[in-house]
């Protein structure tokens, strides 16, 4: 079988000069001309990502080879977008042009090469997923306490707009709910396979849908308790829905009932609709919710608009978006610091400013390529764990993109999560690079070509030998004793 690991350095080679090409025409609109150094940045990147490509070349021959090149051209897109804040800065304050390494793209560039050290001693250590599922409650208590350490700290060492999700330390900063969310798929995926069937027993029909059992509803009651704990606690609907979001589809797939779905849908509206009816009438920890769903709902009124605070962000994303129009006004010929926090939770507004919306469509599609190759690994891996933690991991980076977006553009109200890559911060880099090498190793698994000689569908587990056969035409396999 082809391993197809120089189709993927081919990419990667092309993803690099899209970014290169990026870094110059920033230069040339923001600088008026190109420097020598241009090209520095992407070089380095390549060197780095070219590092990551042997790694998956001897550990994992058959991965994806397209996961790579596609994160990486998002990665090297959101470096370049950092350094021109850089660059715009340092032309506004009459200051030399700053250094490769200086200001917040030098620390992405910095973070970058921490992250993919990471994914690449997961890919050494971690020979075969199965054997995460080993640990899967040690990793479920490690998930929950990341995402209770925020809740429990004083809100000068946790709150950041609102919103507490980090933990603060002089002039560290990181934030544990990103690696929350890979202990917790993996905990998810061992649990429902070893209870698939009887979370799948159907108990009454309704409207041509079989829905479960009632005392079979502990584990999603339970996780919704959890979810609207963190809404109330951390004061974020962004990280509760992706929290109860995630462990409602994985259920979804492990079972292959639409009724979870229906079940999940109406807890979780259900329980926002609370928390925002509380936060009006009885205010403390709900009273921030409430604040954030006025400012989304009427955001242009006199009432929310605020310079630091209230819907002041959001209006100026808009603002960013529709001033970009289709087709932007050109790398680093825009303005992205009239919006706040351009460099983190809303960095797709100031990028949508410069490269339109057509810019921003094509990099959605790059988005969903990733997704949707995350969620072929989970099809065509045979063990029942791999298909829920892949799937997991594909659908969590959908939803958190969702989320952002839709912050952004008024669909949802704001939340504090940040865009996947893209963003500045090392703390979800590291934790997204990590899933991109989780899902590296399962797509091995399952494009290699021992993918059906020892299927193992007990997680953690050697499992029975198979022997392939054939069902109504469709190849299959059976159990051999």
């Amino acid at each position: 079988m082809k391993t197809q690991r120089n189709a993927e350095l081919g990419l990667l080679a092309f993803a690099m000069i899209l970014v290169a090409a990026y870094g110059a025409t920033v230069e040339a609109n923001r600088i008026g001309e190109i420097t020598p150094t241009f090209w520095v940045p992407a070089a380095l990147l390549s060197v780095l990502f070219l590092g990551l490509h042997l790694v998956v070349r001897f550990t994992a021959p058959y991965a994806d080879p397209v996961l790579i090149p596609a994160v990486a051209l998002i990665n090297g897109l959101g470096v370049g977008f950092l350094r021109r804040l850089d660059i715009g800065d340092a032309l506004s304050e009459k200051l030399p042009v700053p250094g490769i390494f200086a200001g917040i793209g030098g620390r992405q560039l910095a973070w970058t090469l921490g992250s993919l050290v990471l994914a690449a001693v997961l890919l050494l250590v971690v020979r075969d997923h199965k054997i995460v599922s080993r640990y899967a409650y040690t990793l479920g208590l490690v998930g929950i306490v990341l995402v209770m350490i925020p809740a429990v700290l004083p809100s000068s060492l946790s709150e950041v707009n609102g919103a507490k999700l980090w933990i603060k330390l002089g002039g560290f900063s990181i934030q544990p709910g990103e690696f929350a969310k890979l202990a917790l798929v993996s905990f998810f995926a061992y649990y429902l396979v070893r209870k698939r069937e009887v979370l799948s027993l159907a108990s009454k029909r309704f409207a041509g849908i079989d829905f479960p059992r009632g005392r079979d509803l502990g584990p999603v009651v339970t996780v919704w308790l959890l979810s609207l704990l963190v809404l109330v606690f951390e004061k974020d609907l962004g990280t509760a829905l992706l929290y109860f979001g995630l462990f409602v589809v994985t259920l979804y797939v492990a079972t292959e009932r639409a009724s979870w779905l229906i079940i999940g849908l109406l807890l979780f509206f259900g329980g926002v609709y609370l928390a925002y009816l509380l936060g009006a009438s009885v205010g403390g920890p709900f009273a921030n919710f409430y604040d954030r769903a006025q400012v989304w709902l009427d955001p242009f009124a006199l009432s929310n608009y605020e310079r630091n605070g209230g819907s002041y962000q959001l209006v100026q994303s808009l603002l960013s978006l529709g001033t970009g129009g289709m087709f932007g006004s050109g790398p680093g010929a825009g303005s992205p610091r009239f919006v706040p926090e351009v460099q983190t939770d809303f960095i797709f507004a100031g990028m949508g400013e410069e490269i339109g919306l057509f810019g921003l469509s094509a990099l959605l599609v790059v988005y969903l390529l990733i997704v949707e190759r995350g969620l072929r690994a989970a099809l065509n891996v045979r063990d029942s764990f791999g298909k829920l933690v892949a799937g997991g991991l594909a659908f969590t980076l959908g939803l958190q993109l969702f989320v952002i977006l839709g912050g952004i553009t008024g669909l949802i109200p704001l939340t504090g999560q940040t865009t996947p890559f893209l963003s500045a911060g090392g703390s979800s880099l590291m934790a997204n690079w990590l899933l991109i090498a989780m899902l590296l190793r399962i797509s091995n698994a399952a494009r290699g070509p021992a993918a059906g000689g020892s299927g193992a569908d007990r997680p953690g587990g050697p499992g029975p030998k198979k022997a392939p056969t054939q069902l109504h035409g469709a190849m299959t396999e059976v159990i051999q004793p």
